[in-house]
């Protein structure tokens, strides 16, 4: 596959549907080393209430896609992954911001996440939205036993007026 030529009016980020799951795993498999399986989103779709997953769908095609619990008033991001087709677009950042919308929309007042100790373009994003680091999980991922660092941010009020999608 190749980088495509961007057209913003093509992205709709819109709720996951089963139906979007060959895609989605297409994704998983190409962005992570240690991948979710099939029945973990389909898990997480039909029997988990606390779950709310988005797509970024550009031109048919599954671009991205996020995940997020809502527990009581705290949103713990599940995955966030971009095709690597599509990186480079700020499509991470619009569905970490879809992230928290959602959440505040929720009732959430926090949001937390668990990311590599090598991934510096997430802690990047992450911390541009003022995710703080509070922690580390020792060999947290099973691949290569990698650290995680946990992060933590109160979420903005300013964001929910700035036309944010709450799905």
């Amino acid at each position: 596959m190749t980088k495509v030529e961007w057209q913003p009016e093509k992205l709709n980020i819109r709720r996951m549907l089963l139906g979007d799951l060959d895609e989605v795993m297409r994704v998983e498999h190409r962005s992570f080393t240690a991948p979710w399986s099939r029945q973990a989103f389909v898990g997480e779709l039909v029997e988990n209430r606390l779950a709310r997953y988005i797509v970024a769908e550009y031109d048919g095609r599954i671009a991205g896609y996020a995940g997020l619990w809502m527990i009581m008033d705290e949103g713990h991001v599940t995955n966030i992954a971009v095709d690597p087709d599509f990186r480079g677009l700020k499509l991470g950042e619009k569905l970490l911001r879809t992230l928290m919308s959602m959440c505040m929309a929720s009732g959430g007042r926090k949001m937390t996440l668990e990311v590599r100790v090598s991934n510096e373009i997430a802690r990047n994003l992450y911390e541009k939205y003022g995710f703080e680091r509070v922690g580390i999980r020792k060999g947290y991922y099973t691949d290569n036993q990698e650290d995680a660092i946990i992060m933590w941010a109160d979420l903005p009020p300013k964001l929910a007026s700035e036309g944010e999608v709450s799905l």
